[in-house]
């Protein structure tokens, strides 16, 4: 099995000079950051020993390398998720490999179900922190501990020095950028209604899919995190006669794209250097 420091051996030699700062992952309908990448270097995910091809729409499964806002970034134009059947080595491999490709900072974005109508669909939110409701991890098993120690601590998970570059950079964008609490749902249906109600009740403010996953295996290998969730509609019960599909949540996101696309090009620069 291939190793993650063997496959950013790999792919120092696609990428030439590129030597990745800031990781980038982008979920669901907001690949298009990528293509604004300048100098890029781009690699199929189905290239990258280690890296599982991508089997959601919106997700494009590539590796995209090069500079934006003047810093050097690596994009992962797409993410597994644990209920395609991904293991958890398929998880951990590719945040793995972007930091030993270099990247000591962490970028997470994702489409989301708001449990607050005052955040609808449209709205951008700041993750400040996030519930583990599938109540897996991929670093259960036995520990490497030439990534990360067998136990670590998760407060301040979402990094407070990149929170407030990332706020300070949408007030200079007009943007609106509250901060909320992530669930994380494992999937594929959507959630029901009580489980919605039950969230709510333990202080979460968005459901999804993805993200926390990607989070505990960074921030185990001492990776620095921020995460923003694009709302691409309200959570199942909240409106009356909803029904919640993919292609909805596609279609919001991509509308989001812009908005979160200017959002993190001004950010990036503080946040190299934070």
């Amino acid at each position: 099995m291939t190793s993650p420091r063997e496959t950013a051996e790999y792919l120092k030699g696609r990428l030439g000079k590129r030597r990745p700062a800031v990781g980038l992952v982008l979920g669901s309908g907001l690949g298009p950051l990528a293509d604004l990448v300048e100098d890029a270097a781009i690699v199929p995910f189905a290239e990258i020993a280690g890296f599982r091809v991508v089997s959601v729409a919106g997700h494009a499964g590539r590796l995209v390398a090069g500079r934006l806002a003047g810093v050097e970034v690596a994009c992962l134009q797409g993410r597994v998720h644990a209920y395609e059947g991904a293991n958890a080595e398929e998880i951990r491999h590719p945040i793995r490999t972007l930091k030993a490709l270099g990247c000591e900072r962490l970028i997470l974005t994702n489409a989301a179900g708001s449990l607050d109508p005052a955040h609808d669909e449209g709205t951008l939110v700041l993750l400040r922190d996030h519930i583990n409701w599938a109540g897996i991890s991929p670093l259960a098993g036995p520990n490497d501990e030439s990534w990360g120690p067998r136990f670590f601590p998760m407060t301040d998970a979402y990094d407070p020095a990149m929170r407030a570059a990332l706020a300070r950079a949408a007030a200079r964008q007009g943007i609106a950028l509250p901060e909320g609490v992530y669930a994380w749902y494992l999937g594929p249906n959507f959630e029901t209604p009580a489980e919605i109600r039950a969230f709510r009740a333990l202080g979460a403010d968005l459901v999804g899919m993805s993200t926390v996953p990607e989070v505990l295996v960074a921030r185990h290998c001492g990776l620095r995190v921020a995460a923003i969730s694009a709302v691409t509609n309200l959570a199942a019960g909240l409106r009356p006669g909803q029904h919640l599909t993919h292609d909805h949540t596609q279609a919001v996101a991509a509308r989001i794209g812009k908005a979160m696309s200017a959002l993190l090009v001004d950010a990036l620069p503080e946040i190299a250097a934070a």
